[in-house]
C-alpha cells in the first residue's frame, strides 16, 4: 500500500507516530495498522456516543501491544449502544463493527464507525433532550 503525505503531516504506524518535513509517498509492504492525522479523533470531539465509540476503537489502533483497558471499555461501550438504539440501521452497523474489532481490524472498525455518523446525526437531529444517543 502506498500512501502520500504532505509536508508536517502525521501518521500513526503501529503505534509509532512519524512526522514528515516534506511531501512524501511511503510505501508500506507489510500488513500493518495505520492511522492518518486527518483520520485522528480528538478527545474533544467524541461529543456523541457513536464518536466515543470511535475514539476507543482509535484507542485500540494506536496502541495495539497495549488494548486490554480499551478492549474492555469497546465492550461496555458497546453493549451499552446496543441496549439503547432502536435504529435497525444502527443496529446492523454496530453489529458490523464488533465482528471487526473482534478480528482485531480496527482500521475497517473505524471506517464502518465514520459510515454511521450520518445516521447517528439523523437520530440525534429528531431526538428530545433525554436520547440515549447524548454523549456521556
Amino acid at each position: 500500500m502506498k500512501i502520500s503525505l504532505r509536508a508536517g503531516e502525521r501518521v500513526y504506524i503501529n503505534g509509532a507516530v512519524l512526522r514528515v518535513d516534506r511531501k512524501v509517498s511511503v510505501e508500506l509492504v507489510n500488513d500493518v495498522m495505520f492511522l492518518l492525522e486527518g483520520q485522528i479523533m480528538q478527545a474533544s470531539d467524541a461529543t456523541t456516543a457513536l464518536r466515543q465509540l470511535y475514539f476507543i476503537v482509535q484507542l485500540m489502533l494506536m496502541n495495539p501491544t497495549d488494548v486490554r483497558d480499551a478492549s474492555a471499555l469497546y465492550g461496555q461501550h458497546h453493549a451499552a449502544l446496543l441496549a439503547v438504539c432502536e435504529s435497525q440501521e444502527m443496529l446492523v452497523g454496530l453489529g458490523a463493527v464488533d465482528d471487526l474489532v473482534g478480528a482485531t481490524r480496527y482500521f475497517e472498525a473505524l471506517k464502518r464507525i465514520r459510515a454511521l455518523f450520518p445516521v447517528e446525526q439523523a437520530i440525534l437531529a429528531g431526538a428530545t433532550i433525554d436520547s440515549p444517543f447524548e454523549a456521556a
